[in-house]
């Protein structure tokens, strides 16, 4: 077996990862290889590392596998989503500006606005959210504090009432009126971690800047602080709508960039829109 394999870097809005096309590559051990070559010191650094493949089901064009820094597999990625659709097609593996990828959260549509040969944006169909606790994902009732649709959450010395919403994975949504005076690793990492998810769950601070923009700071499950989230994003503005704060369709100011939210009336399903852009190439061992 070839133990060195090319990748590609490429990130979204901040939010980066390692690319590997597994048609010329095969990585035996994602999830120790994610954990190595994450590591902003010893490694490549990154979110986590992505596996693209081809489809095994003709509802589907190509296939993603996400694996957090820490190796835990992720069920999707709106981020991670929009660099494939700019990796497949800048690459030369599609000409289609519409591409159906599987994920673990299902197939999504990905709708690729292409100039000069250039895919300048990417829109990904994130399908529709859900604000069901035991349903889609796992949640422990005796853990869960409701009010008033809300869930409230203790982690230290503070309470934290929020709005929790399933895009394909678990968001808590925390609005709150200063994001500057938020300790995000400390209380992102303990509400990621609280007893009410038992598969942890990703953590949003949201503030509202007017115009339907909000700024989001997010702690991953599995990777910590990341400069942005796709389906963190799409999660903030989904609680913003229902709580009555924003309209349907919002701005998501992330550390790394803005990504445009809108969430339709017709079928009530998200979009995502925003850029995705290349970093560098390179090769590395795997472990």
């Amino acid at each position: 077996m070839e133990r060195r394999i090319h990748f590609t870097k490429m990130h979204g809005a901040g939010n980066d990862y390692i690319y590997v096309d597994t048609s010329l590559y095969n990585v035996p051990d994602p999830e120790e290889t994610a954990r190595r070559w994450s590591h902003p010191h010893t490694g490549i650094g990154s979110d986590g590392l992505v596996l693209i493949g081809a489809s095994p089901v003709p509802e589907a064009d190509f296939t993603m596998r996400i694996f957090n820094a820490d190796g835990s597999e992720a069920l999707m990625c709106g981020n991670a989503s929009r660099c494939i659709g700019k990796y497949l097609y800048e690459k030369g593996l599609t000409r289609k500006k519409d591409i159906r990828l599987l994920t673990l959260s299902g197939v999504k549509h990905l709708h690729l606005d292409v100039k000069n040969k250039e895919v300048v944006s990417v829109t990904v169909d994130m399908d529709v959210p859900s604000f069901s606790l035991p349903s889609d994902v796992p949640v422990r009732d005796d853990s869960k504090a409701l009010s008033d649709g809300y869930l409230v959450l203790r982690a230290d010395d503070k309470e934290w009432r929020g709005t929790f919403v399933s895009m394909g994975n678990p968001h808590f949504v925390v609005f709150v009126d200063d994001i500057s005076k938020v300790d995000v690793a400390h209380y992102g990492s303990l509400l990621e971690h609280n007893a009410a998810f038992p598969e942890r769950c990703n953590i949003e601070f949201a503030q509202l800047m007017g115009d339907n923009r909000i700024r989001t700071r997010v702690w991953e499950r599995g990777s910590g602080i990341t400069m942005a989230c796709g389906t963190g994003a799409c999660a903030t503005a989904v609680a913003a709508a229902k709580t009555g704060r924003a309209g349907r369709e919002s701005d998501i100011i992330m550390d790394g960039g803005t990504l445009h939210i809108r969430w339709n009336d017709a079928d009530d399903r998200v979009y995502l829109s925003g850029p995705a852009e290349f970093v560098f190439e390179g090769s590395a061992d795997l472990p």
